[in-house]
């Protein structure tokens, strides 16, 4: 069934506490189906809140970045399986994507990340990598296509070329999403909402954009609306 357009937003909760993100969740209402939970809430008491969110019908994305060992890692997928969450991201490194994969259970899908959307070829040169960005998520989605992994995240700038090499097999989550007009932040490969639906994202990550808009429904009704325009 081809996902709707307001079912391909997932609005991050990047926010320091349950009670900010209740708050939100209230003022978005119908508008949003799906929140992203990452460091800033998941410590804060997000874990315990995703039951909740899924409890009245939301999706979650557990956006933790697993990566140690395999073992530590399976371990960890199978407790977040049970939660209820509907992603969960790894680092994509072979090892790590080939323990998450094999532990999944349930409803969870395993994302691989690729390279953050904050790097650029000077971050990855600076962290010792001989590869640019455009190489390293090129391999690192096929390393991800044939471990077996459900998706990956990826700047909407590599989303073309990742859809050619994995076809429709992965889906493809997309950050670093700023409408246009919009202030880029500490993000450095962005791109507007349309134009990542066009390149061949299927879901959309946006968190400041809409959570410090002075009216957040409208901001994320805003980005709704700009996806269902993409025709295809």
């Amino acid at each position: 069934m081809p996902l709707q357009p307001r079912d391909r937003l997932i609005v991050a909760l990047d926010v320091s506490s349950v009670a900010e993100a209740q708050v939100l969740v209230a003022r978005l209402g119908d508008t949003v189906s799906f929140y992203k939970i990452g460091y800033q809430l998941a410590y804060a008491g997000g874990l315990a809140y995703v039951a909740t969110l899924v409890g009245t019908g939301k999706r979650v994305f557990l956006d933790l970045k697993l990566h140690d060992i395999g073992h530590t890692v399976a371990q960890g997928v199978k407790s977040v399986a049970k939660s209820g969450a509907s992603f969960l991201t790894v680092h994509g490194y072979p090892q790590t994507m080939k323990a998450a994969a094999e532990a999944r259970e349930g409803n969870l899908r395993i994302l691989a990340v690729t390279v953050l959307t904050s790097y650029n070829d000077a971050d990855l040169a600076a962290a010792g990598y001989d590869a640019g960005v455009a190489e390293l998520v090129i391999e690192r989605a096929a390393q991800a296509r044939n471990i077996g992994i459900d998706g990956v995240v990826c700047s909407a700038e590599e989303a073309v070329k990742i859809r050619g090499i994995v076809g429709s097999e992965l889906a493809l989550v997309t950050p670093g999403i700023r409408p246009a007009g919009a202030a880029i932040g500490d993000q450095k490969r962005v791109m507007t909402p349309a134009s990542a639906i066009a390149a061949g994202s299927d879901y959309l990550v946006v968190g400041r954009p809409i959570i410090a808009a002075a009216d957040p429904k409208a901001a994320a009704e805003a980005i709704v609306a700009e996806i269902s325009s993409v025709k295809g």
